[in-house]
Formats: structure tokens, sequence, C-alpha cells
């Protein structure tokens, strides 16, 4: 496989007219249009990531954990072929935390719906718009995943990895970037798995993006890390200047509380202003405990720092008890959902029940955090607000942070967490020459001040003017020759053996 390209190399940056909107008497209408492709080939590929401190999220910690990495070749109507990429880390107990499965169960469990959604993908022949591909398979996705005993969420990530590589190498076909091939809808988005939307809420939804020139970093404080001191969450060092923190909860309220306040008064000691939003990875048994937490936040002077900067609460309770729970008078709090979004459906059913967002993760699919930006842009109209957050569970520095931070850009995604820079040590087990090579065409992003290529935050800031380039926002592939094929599922191991 690695024969057939450079291993490593840097495509042509995008032609002069990425950029030509910012030019004076120029048509702002987007010229570009649905292009059809037709899929040669997917392959999967992964590398061992080790952390550099642990992470502990609801109820598992992560040291270490393969990177998934995706190859596409697609053959495009009247422009011939291109090859495309994607990355996302492969973590375990967050896309199914049912207590039977052990943590490598829910990697293996990511694998095979992997392997289902390239059969189906491959299984669609002649040339279709990107978009067609998804609509067409996602449905069956889901399905046969389920009579395999994976949940829709775990069955979503197959084609959400295929679905970002598939439109780096249209992107690279079409010779523009992503900003302005989604403005021009190069996939052919539309209305067939939102019905609540119609075609004209996309078409102006995508047509008027201007994507952010710069996205703040919400830094995460897990259940594992550090409070206060060297290393606390208000070490300029540790938090990278961040202005906005994205506190873990355990899901006990008095526990919660009592750590909460010790992070405020960390806080606080900062000589800028901060804002702050809480997780619970569904750890909140049900309303009553969610309601002794908020109860704490409303009246406790020591949560004072903490309740008057609090921007939203993400789903803090588990996914199927969340539907069967309106937030009644909670909702005023201002809560989203993370783990219970496993579907087109699953922001106007969180809606419903009062929520009032939703979180955008590649991991979770790209087309899907765009419906849904377009939800929340149409339904906000009204007078209400609903929103769209990025949050980060699976992306390390390279393709995978880089994709995620452009589709936030373009949807108006201000801060989102990032946790590659935090947890693991710049690009992890990547060897230096990949990592260098994404340095060198990513200057902004990117920078080794003789600890090895790491994330470039300026301010607190994460910039995005390197992504505007031909493909899905890199400039790089990995080095192909440098990774394994992905590990066969064990399930399919043992039907081989």
């Amino acid at each position: 496989m690695a024969g057939l390209v450079p291993a490593i190399h840097a495509l042509p940056r995008a032609r002069e007219n990425v950029h030509a909107r910012d030019k004076p008497g120029h048509d702002d209408r987007p010229r570009t249009m649905p292009v059809r492709l037709k899929l040669r080939d997917i392959t999967f590929f992964e590398r061992p990531v080790h952390f550099a401190r642990p992470f502990r999220f609801g109820a598992i910690t992560i040291n270490a954990t393969p990177q998934l990495y995706v190859r596409v070749e697609i053959e495009v109507e009247g422009r011939g072929s291109a090859v495309g990429a994607s990355a996302e880390l492969l973590v375990p107990k967050w896309f199914d935390k049912r207590p039977e499965l052990s943590p490598v169960q829910t990697v293996d469990d990511l694998r095979r719906s992997l392997e289902i959604a390239r059969g189906l993908y491959l299984a669609r022949t002649g040339f279709l718009r990107a978009f067609d591909l998804h609509a067409s398979c996602i449905g069956a996705q889901v399905a046969t995943c389920a009579k395999k005993n994976i949940p829709a969420l775990a069955a979503t990530y197959g084609p959400a990895e295929i679905d970002k590589a598939i439109l780096d190498a249209l992107l690279r076909a079409a010779e523009t970037n992503f900003f302005d091939g989604m403005a021009g809808n190069i996939a052919g988005i539309d209305a067939r798995l939102s019905p609540d939307l119609k075609e004209t809420d996309l078409t102006i939804f995508l047509s008027g993006r201007k994507p952010l020139s710069r996205v703040a970093v919400r830094h995460t404080v897990g259940l594992h890390d550090t409070v206060e001191g060297e290393g606390g969450v208000a070490d300029a060092h540790e938090n990278s200047g961040a202005r906005y923190f994205k506190l873990k909860l355990s899901g006990d309220p008095v526990a919660d509380a009592a750590r909460l306040a010790r992070i405020g008064k960390e806080l606080d000691a900062l000589e800028h202003d901060y804002e702050v939003t809480l997780d619970a990875n569904e750890q909140y048994a049900d309303l009553a405990a969610l309601q002794e937490l908020m109860d704490r936040l409303d009246h406790d002077p020591a949560l004072r720092s903490i309740s008057s900067r609090l921007l939203y609460v993400e789903q803090p309770m588990p996914r199927d008890v969340t539907r069967q729970s309106p937030l009644g008078s909670l909702a005023a709090r201002g809560f989203i959902i993370d783990e219970a979004d496993d579907s087109y459906d699953a922001f106007p059913a969180a809606r419903a029940l009062g929520y009032h967002g939703i979180s955008s993760k590649s991991c979770k699919g790209l087309y899907k955090s765009i419906v849904n930006a377009t939800r929340a842009a149409k339904w906000s109209a009204g007078g209400e607000k609903f929103f769209v957050t990025g949050e980060d569970l699976t992306c390390q520095a390279g393709l995978a942070v880089q994709q995620d931070l452009a589709l936030g850009a373009f949807i108006g995604i201000t801060h989102a967490e990032r946790n590659g820079h935090h947890y693991v040590d710049g690009f992890g087990d990547t060897p230096a020459a990949e990592a260098q090579a994404f340095a060198a065409a990513h200057p902004d992003l990117y920078a080794d001040a003789g600890q090895g290529v790491r994330l470039n935050i300026h301010n607190g800031d994460l910039l995005t003017g390197s992504l505007h380039t031909t493909g899905f926002a890199t400039s790089v592939h990995p080095d192909w020759s440098a990774l394994r094929s992905l590990e066969q599922p064990k399930s399919l191991q043992e039907q081989s053996a």
C-alpha cells in the first residue's frame, strides 16, 4: 500500500481563489457544486498512542489506546483519481459503556463497526455524491451493528471516519479547500436524514459560513488531574493560557461540589477571566442526583466562582435515562447531549426534553454536526438560544485535530475542548519525520520548543489559517509505511479460527 503514493507527501496548497472572497467586488456566492465520485478502496491502519498522564473520565481511566487511520482511493467524475485520509483514537468505554464489556471489547466493537461500514460503502457502485454514500449506508450500518450487539453510537463511528477520508480525497480532486468546498456543498448534503429541515435551510446555512480564524482551547480537567499548585489547573504551563475550562464530574454531588469549589478557588487566581463547562459523562444516575448538584451550585457560596461562569452542563445522565427524563425547571441551566447523540433525530428529541445544545465531534459524523448546527441556527431565530459545542475525545495532533478544528471553525464554534496536547506528549508515538512534516506544512498549528513537535497554542487559541489548503484541512498524509494494519476484530478471528 505504501508503494502506491509517497509515504509522507505535502500536497499542493489551494489556488489563489481560496481567499478571493476577501477581494473587493468579489461575488460571495460559492462556486463549488456537488461532485460525484466512485469509491475504489478503503484501507484501515492503526498506531499505538501512549498517554503522558492518566485521563479519567466517567468510570474509566485511559493510559493508552490505538489511533485509527483511514486511507481511501476514489475516482472523481471528470477529474481522475485521488487519495484521502482521516484519523481518530479508538477510545474504550465511551461509545459503549455497558459494564459487562471490558475496555478491550468496546475497542474491538469499533473495529467491527469500521469493517461493517467498509463493506457497505464499497458495495455502492457507480458515481454518487459523498453525502449520497453516507445517507445510503447509515441506516444499514446501524441495523447491521445492532444485530451484532453494537449500539448506535459505536455503529456510527465507522461511517464517520470513512466520510472524512472521502471528503479529503474529493476536495483534493476538486482542487479546493474544506471551507470553500463545504460552503458550496461539494458533498451534496440534503435534508433526507433530517426531515425537520428544508433543503433551503441547509443551503442558506452552508453558503453563509465565514470560518473563524482562531478557536479558543477549552482545557480539560480530568478526574485524576492535579487541582492545586504546580501542574494544577491555574498553572499556565499546564493549561496553555486557556480562558475556558472543561471540568469532569464523577456523579457524586457532594464530592463533585467539593472538588469544584477547590477548582474555582484556583482559577480565581488567574490574571484573566475564565468560563467553565461541566461534563458528567453519563455518571449522574437520575434527575434527583442532578438536582442536588444544581442546588449546590445555586446556593453554596464556595461554588459562586464556578456557578457564575458556567456555560452549560454536558451529558449528565446515562443516554437511556436521558431519553426518558424531561429536564423541567433544570433546563434553565443549559444542558447539552453528547453520548446520547447517536442519530440524526437525537437533537430534536433532546430539544423536546429541555436540552438546548449538542456536541460536535468528528468521531460522531461531520455531516450530523453540520445538520445540527443548521438546526441550532434555525431554532435560535425564534428567540430561544440553541447551540452546538466543540468537544474532543479522540483528536490527536495531525489529521484528527486538524479536521475536527476545521469543522468547528466552519460551523462557528468559538472554543473547543482539546485533549490531545494535554494527555499525549505532542505527536506521541508518531515517527519524528512525520511529525516534522505536519509542522512544516502547518506552522501556525505546531511548534518545536526543544521537546518535540507539539500543538502551538497562541494566547489560549488555535489558529486556522493553514487549514485553508487543498483537501480536508491538511497538506500532509501520514507515513502509511509506518502504520500497521487495523487489528482484526476478535469476533472475526474466532470465526476464521
